[in-house]
């Protein structure tokens, strides 16, 4: 870049996307050309630049379908996800052009939402969706700047969230004593490795536990960083032993759907609300067993980074350190089980019945 001046005005000289611009200061003060010229560079390393951004922009709601279809990388939750959100979203900003989505635009939406009887945590997945597919414009050129790259847009989700309530041990031991069927080695799973309910332990397969030498293999997740494996506690193992030689080969996965044995089950609520009632539990949700493995490795010292890691959570430490040798992982566990063995007393094993109990 440089300034020059032609007669008395000022000139100075940029590159836009390659090609070297001339353009006139319209001013004889130098000072003030000077500003003029890295206002422009602002705008041309900013993406402002108004010769950066193309004319005949697509309708917002073409251009919505097109991204998503475009997104191959996305995991079938996320793409469910995504096209309930876009349906809220184009509802809204259907006949808008993507220039015309302004900070201003996006407040009305919030409270349409609102208005609606949408919830903060909702809102703000449709905002997520919202603000990829106006960066993903600023990128085509389409728009000069994306109004939802400031976080202030977002709302707060954190006081309608439920919070998560761990269970204590002896509330457990409860559980299991009244625990029938499938449901006392699905609690032992989720309470001992954390795995998440309905993606990754009501699906999990017999060929995804090494039962010799208990590793428990994730293989299907919600993110990439869920892709991992497991140390069993001794009597996690115990419990898939004998749920194993109670079921037999009859199905690939661990808790098979009764009436069609090729599936597994989906949720099982009415099984955990019978059970909570029968041990006297104040109601809770089942998720709350992962958090209870999560709590109870922070109270045993586990570091964070490997208790994220051991709960497949995604970004930050956890990445970093995702391949930390099995070592850490069963050093983890070995502290949960004596944890666990050190605050319970023996408690005698409930007869599974020999038939299947919903």
């Amino acid at each position: 870049m440089g300034i020059y001046k032609r007669g008395k005005i000022w000139w100075f000289t940029y590159m836009v996307d390659g090609r070297q611009t001339c353009e006139s200061s319209r001013t004889s003060n130098k000072r003030l050309a000077r500003k003029i010229m890295d206002m422009r560079r602002a705008e041309v390393v900013e993406g402002r630049h108004t010769s950066l951004i193309k004319s005949h922009a697509p309708g917002f709601k073409e251009f919505c379908s097109l991204y998503i279809e475009s997104r191959t990388d996305l995991q079938e939750n996320t793409r469910k996800r995504y096209k309930c959100s876009s349906k809220n979203i184009e509802t809204f900003f259907a006949s808008a052009s993507l220039t015309t989505i302004t900070e201003a635009r996006i407040e009305e939406f919030k409270r349409s939402r609102l208005a609606t009887g949408g919830r903060a945590a909702g809102i703000n997945r449709d905002l997520s969706l919202l603000r990829l597919l106006l960066r993903h414009a600023k990128r085509q050129r389409y728009i000069a700047a994306n109004p939802l790259d400031s976080p202030d847009l977002f709302m707060d989700e954190r006081k309608e969230r439920l919070q998560a309530r761990p269970f204590t041990l002896e509330e457990e031991q409860r559980l299991l004593a009244v625990a029938k069927g499938y449901l006392k080695p699905l609690i032992l799973l989720l309470v001992d490795t954390g795995l998440r309910v309905g993606k990754e332990a009501l699906s999990i397969r017999w060929n995804d536990l090494n039962l010799e030498n208990g590793l428990l293999y994730v293989r299907q997740s919600k993110t990439k960083a869920g892709i991992r494996c497991l140390p069993m506690t001794a009597r996690l193992k115990a419990e898939l032993i004998r749920w194993k030689q109670l079921v037999g080969k009859q199905s690939d996965f661990v808790f098979a759907y009764p009436l069609d044995q090729s599936k597994h089950l989906l949720q099982v609520p009415k099984t955990w609300a019978r059970a909570l009632k029968d041990a006297k539990v104040e109601p809770r949700r089942i998720y709350d067993l992962r958090s209870t493995f999560a709590t109870r490795l922070n109270g045993v010292g586990v570091p964070q980074v490997f208790i994220d890691q051991l709960m497949g959570h995604s970004g930050g430490l956890a990445q970093t350190y995702s391949k930390a040798s099995d070592e850490y992982r069963r050093a983890a566990i070995d502290k949960l089980e004596a944890f666990i063995l050190s605050e319970t007393s023996d408690v005698s094993t409930p007869t599974i019945p020999d038939r299947w109990v919903n």
